[in-house]
């Protein structure tokens, strides 16, 4: 028996060696799979060592009549389509401001444009085009950027058509998508696009007018992606509201700081101000309650922009106000939300909500959850049944408060604001970063995980942004 178990053990060495070297090639293998691309796109470094570990974005190369075609029609004004073609020059931003009455401080060479509040689809677009993290091997693509131009395609045949032919670019798209491999690895979960519109103006079945809009939104494909919107509808998981585009576009970091400064620096001369037109057609609209009491105010201006004024179509004069004033109030408009929020707050102006839809319940990526660190909540209710006075109500919040709160605005610049996609900043993240970082977080949770900041860098301490700021200045 000793000899013949002797006589067995070259041949067990010689099954246990096989096993350790096919064990090691499977999981050599497996791993070469898993993160082979990551590897190749991370020029040779460890995974571990790779900055875009986590944050690989694969952009759909649409065909052109999903997007520049659509651009390529800014003069259809035969067709009720505005002539857009000022608005979406110079990567979407607008033509550059020339300010005349402010010593060039809002010029474009200053980075300030006359941008469309309803520009978003190419702005984004364009910035997606310098994203340091992009990858031709979609295989490894951590989530899927689809640049379909939906919120300019909803202006083109809004008014004048019928719902098929408003319909026909969002089907044409989602049937294009979902023929592409891409689609089958998530069922479109991973795809995300822009519509640089209200969320409601692509739920056109869950309107109350059923002539407004499109069906993106509702439509097979389109309800699977995640869609990037001004304003989210509150009622569906798969819109995610994101700033309006302002005026202010810097081009560096220097841009930012300096900007910072000049507001956080400015000498408030009304405690609070207002931009905006009534709404005599809507009962449960306040805003003529707050101009009643704003013309009522010593210490409240505003620009009026009824009907014919041309006042709040300047930029240069919207701006000036926000930055002379310590409140600026945002009742709800058309909707609930409103550009004119991210305007004041680039101007170092504390926002002033009357409801919680205009911004607390929206923009959850991009401002804080304690909302009082920022903002001054005042029930519309109240001011509606005439029970509370907004100036009293402002001038009983203590100096230090107010003093917080500003450079809480001030410090929140950056996240509400659209670099130009024509230049990069460094350390400084604008709102397209942070909507990119949310998106690839809403995608990782669909795939089962916990969302993967974890992975990113870690965002610059306010010391090191300061110190940045100091040197650049």
């Amino acid at each position: 028996m000793e000899k013949v178990a002797i006589g067995l053990l070259p041949p067990l060495r010689f099954i246990a060696a096989i096993a350790v070297v096919s064990w090691t090639s499977f999981i050599y293998y497996h791993f070469s799979l898993l993160s082979g691309g990551l590897l190749q796109l991370g020029h040779g470094r460890d995974d571990s060592a790779d900055p875009c570990r986590g944050r690989y974005i694969y952009v759909h190369d649409l065909p052109r009549r999903f997007n520049a075609d659509i651009l390529r029609d800014c003069r259809k004004t035969s067709d009720h389509w505005p002539d857009m073609c000022g608005f979406v020059s110079n990567a979407g931003l607008g033509r550059p401001l020339v300010d005349r009455a402010g010593g060039g401080v809002l010029s474009g060479e200053a980075g300030w444009y006359g941008t469309h509040q309803f520009a978003l689809d190419a702005i984004f677009h364009n910035r997606m085009k310098q994203y340091e993290c992009l990858t031709n091997h979609s295989a490894v693509a951590d989530a899927v950027f689809v640049p379909f131009y939906a919120g300019f395609d909803f202006v083109r045949y809004h008014w004048g058509y019928d719902n098929a032919t408003r319909d026909a670019a969002s089907v044409d798209l989602t049937q294009w998508l979902m023929r592409q491999p891409e689609w089958g690895r998530m069922g479109g979960r991973d795809h995300f696009l822009v519509a640089g519109r209200t969320g409601w103006d692509f739920r056109r079945d869950t309107n109350i007018n059923p002539d407004w809009g499109t069906n993106l939104l509702v439509m097979p494909g389109g309800r699977d992606m995640s869609v990037l919107v001004l304003e989210s509808s509150l009622l569906h998981g798969s819109d995610y509201a994101v700033p309006y585009p302002t005026y202010f576009h810097p081009r560096s970091d220097a841009d930012v700081f300096r900007w910072q400064d000049r507001v956080r620096g400015m000498q408030r001369r009304w405690l609070m101000s207002f931009v905006g037109a009534p709404r005599p057609d809507d009962a449960s609209n306040i805003r003529a309650q707050i101009i009643a009491q704003c013309n009522a105010s010593s210490a409240c201006s505003q620009l009026g922009c009824a009907f014919g004024s041309s006042q709040c179509h300047s930029p240069g004069n919207i701006m000036r106000l926000f930055q002379k004033s310590t409140f600026c109030l945002q009742p709800p408009g058309d909707s609930y939300t409103r550009r004119s929020v991210f305007d004041s707050m680039v101007a170092g102006c504390i926002p002033v909500f009357f409801h919680t839809a205009t911004a607390y319940r929206q923009y959850t990526w991009h401002l804080p959850r304690d909302h009082a660190a920022y903002s001054v909540f005042i029930p519309d209710r109240d001011v509606r049944a005439g029970n509370v006075n907004i100036e009293a109500t402002l001038r009983a919040i203590p100096a230090a408060a107010v003093e917080r709160m500003r450079e809480e605005v001030i410090r929140l610049i950056p996240a509400v604001i659209y670099a130009d996609p024509r230049s990069k900043l460094e350390t400084v993240k604008d709102a397209f970063d942070v909507a990119v970082e949310g998106i690839i977080d809403r995608v990782d949770m669909a795939r089962g995980g916990y969302g993967r900041s974890w992975l990113r860098p870690k965002q610059s301490s306010h010391q090191a942004l300061d110190a940045k700021r100091r040197k650049l200045i």
